[in-house]
C-alpha cells in the first residue's frame, strides 16, 4: 500500500514538473528577447540594500505615485515573474522590484528560506531606500511574502495585490503539497526558471541548494488564521487563474475576509477586489500582462475610501 502511494505521489510530481516544463517554457521562451529588451528599456536603476546580512539586489523602473513593489515567485526573479507586465506598470509610477535570498541576483546566506524572514528583509529594504508607504504585488511565494508584508509591517503597505496564494494547505488543491515532496531539481532543468538562474545568479552552480530550501519552506509553512487575515486594513486585490494551484473557492473564501463578498449595489463596493483569470493556470498568471497591467493599474490608482 505505502508503495502504490509513493508511486502515486512520484507520478504527481513528474506532472508537476512537466507542467512547469511544457505549460509555461515555450510561451516564456519565445517571448525571451523582448522580455529583456523592455527590461533594459525601463530599467531607471539598480543596486544592493544590505539587510539582515543579507546583500539583496533590487531594481527601480518608472517614477511618480506610489511606489509599486514587485515579489517574485520560488525559484524566479524580476524577469521571469515580471518581465512582461512591468513595462506596463511602470508608465506612471515607480516600480521596484526586490529579489530576495538565494534566488536571482541575490546571493543566498547561512539560514533557511521563510516568508516571515523575507517579508522582514523586503521591510528593512524599503526602509533603506527611504520608502515610508507602498503598495505590494506578489506573485505566488511572493505573495505570501506580501501577506506577511501586510500583517508585520502594515505601516509599509499602501493596498496589496495577491496574485495565486492561499492562506492554508486547504486552499491547495488536494494532492498538491503531497506531490512537491517528491520534486527534484533536475525536474526543473530546462525551465524559464532554472534558465534565469544560472544566467544571474552569482553561484549558478548553487541552484540544487535553493531547491532544497524551496521544498524545506514549503514543507514547514505555517497556516495563517482566518482571523489574522481579517485584521489586514490595507485595501486587497486578490487574482487567481481558474485552473490555479489554489482552488477557486479559496480564493473567493479570501476575498470575503477582506471585506468583498457583498451586494454592492445595496451595501456599496467593497475595498478589496477579486480576479479569476479564465483558461490560466499557475504558471500562467506571468504571462497574462494584457490583463493585469490594466486591472492591477485600476486598483491602484482608486482612492482609498474615506475614514469613517
Amino acid at each position: 500500500m505505502k508503495t502504490t502511494k509513493k508511486r502515486t505521489l512520484t507520478t504527481l510530481a513528474l506532472l508537476i514538473a512537466a507542467t512547469l516544463l511544457g505549460g509555461c517554457t515555450l510561451q516564456i521562451d519565445q517571448n525571451n528577447e523582448r522580455v529583456k529588451s523592455m527590461n533594459r528599456q525601463t530599467t531607471a536603476a539598480s543596486g544592493y540594500a544590505s539587510v539582515n546580512g543579507l546583500e539583496m539586489y533590487y531594481e527601480s523602473h518608472g517614477t511618480g505615485g506610489i511606489p509599486l513593489v514587485l515579489l517574485h515567485g520560488a525559484f524566479s526573479a524580476t524577469g521571469t515573474s515580471f518581465g512582461e507586465i512591468i513595462p506596463s506598470l511602470a508608465k506612471n509610477r515607480q516600480v521596484i522590484s526586490f529579489e530576495q535570498q538565494a534566488h536571482g541576483h541575490t546571493a543566498d546566506i547561512d539560514r533557511p528560506l521563510t516568508v516571515e524572514q523575507m517579508a522582514d528583509d523586503t521591510a528593512a529594504a524599503l526602509r533603506q531606500l527611504g520608502i515610508e508607504k507602498a503598495d505590494v504585488f506578489g506573485y505566488s511565494m511572493g505573495a505570501g511574502i506580501a501577506l506577511q508584508l501586510a500583517i508585520k509591517h502594515p505601516d509599509l503597505v499602501h493596498k496589496a495585490v495577491f496574485a495565486s496564494v492561499s492562506y492554508n494547505d486547504d486552499g491547495l488543491h488536494p494532492g498538491h503539497a503531497e506531490g512537491m515532496a517528491f520534486m527534484q531539481p533536475e525536474m526543473l532543468v530546462g525551465t524559464p526558471w532554472h534558465d534565469e538562474y544560472v544566467r544571474i545568479a552569482p553561484n549558478p552552480d548553487d541552484f540544487p541548494t535553493l531547491f532544497t530550501k524551496v521544498m524545506a519552506m514549503t514543507a514547514t509553512n505555517q497556516p495563517l488564521s482566518a482571523e489574522t487575515l481579517q485584521q489586514i486594513e490595507a485595501p486587497v486585490l486578490v487574482i487567481m487563474g481558474d485552473s490555479d494551484i489554489v482552488r477557486p473557492e479559496h480564493a473567493v473564501e479570501m476575498f470575503r475576509l477582506f471585506g468583498g463578498g457583498v451586494n454592492g449595489d445595496v451595501a456599496g463596493m467593497p475595498n478589496s477586489q477579486l480576479a479569476i483569470l479564465p483558461g490560466t493556470a499557475h504558471t500562467m498568471i506571468p504571462l497574462r500582462a494584457d490583463w493585469l497591467a490594466p486591472m492591477i493599474t485600476a486598483f491602484l490608482d482608486a482612492p482609498l475610501p474615506e475614514a469613517q
